[in-house]
């Protein structure tokens, strides 16, 4: 495993949960505005934490966390990840997977374990948007095959979308929503400006109270449930910490 950092404890991003945010090294994306370089340009890459301080930091949490998140980065991406859920599991912990669907084959081998209790999967925007905005060829298919996995595997999930102007347009939500026909719970986060991203030179412009409310109303025609998650609930405004 190569862990990056580590959130000690977080209300918000394991929903209905006190939990741990462990951030992996490594990503097969490219999105300019991730909040993370650390973990996913390799001339950047934070110093790995050894995986046996991050279980004994989980024990010492034994009553006091209910669940651990395993953000990235892209988690699947590590070789041991699921000799390392289980630990955690053993260890009396729910766990939170997130991951950008490129690996559906290892999510479904991960998921069969039966370790993984949430799954959050980044939707980037319409399939047609996802090469220009993840700088990465040949994905469709993948995100597909994931979308499908999460929906039908009977783990409990949900799907999220960072918004800025540059990157989408109220009307994706029509396409985003087709993706995602009838999936439980949807949520979009307005992007806010981090300390660091993969394309520093870049400029994003958050959505607007209006154009917020539009892609809601928009993709509520297709899921379940369809929420805005405020700043403080959105990831990219939160940087891992080492131990």
């Amino acid at each position: 495993m190569l862990i990056g950092g580590i959130e000690k404890t977080t209300f918000i991003d394991y929903p209905g949960k006190i939990a741990a945010v462990i951030f992996t090294i490594g990503c097969p994306l490219r999105c300019t505005y991730c909040h993370n370089p650390e973990l996913v340009i390799p001339e950047q890459y934070a110093k790995p934490i050894p995986t046996e301080d991050i279980l004994q930091f989980l024990q010492k949490r034994q009553g006091k966390l209910e669940g651990v998140c395993i953000s990235g980065g892209e988690p699947l991406l590590q070789k041991n990840l699921r000799m390392f859920l289980q630990q955690i599991k053993n260890l009396g912990f729910a766990i939170k997977l997130d991951t950008n669907g490129f690996f559906p084959t290892l999510l479904e081998q991960t998921l069969a374990d039966g370790t993984v209790d949430y799954i959050a999967m980044d939707i980037k925007g319409p399939l047609a948007s996802y090469s220009s905005i993840t700088q990465t060829k040949d994905i469709t298919d993948k995100i597909n095959a994931s979308i499908e996995l999460i929906m039908t595997c009977g783990v409990d999930y949900e799907f999220r979308t960072t918004v800025a102007q540059e990157i989408l347009t109220v009307p994706d939500f029509e396409d985003i929503g087709l993706m995602i026909k009838n999936a439980k719970h949807y949520f979009i986060q307005n992007y806010v400006r981090p300390p660091k991203q993969v394309c520093p030179e870049k400029v994003f412009t958050p959505f607007s109270y209006n154009q917020l409310q539009q892609a809601k109303e928009t993709i509520q025609k297709y899921v379940s449930s369809a929420q805005v998650r405020n700043h403080e609930s959105n990831r990219a405004s939160l940087t891992p910490m080492s131990l």
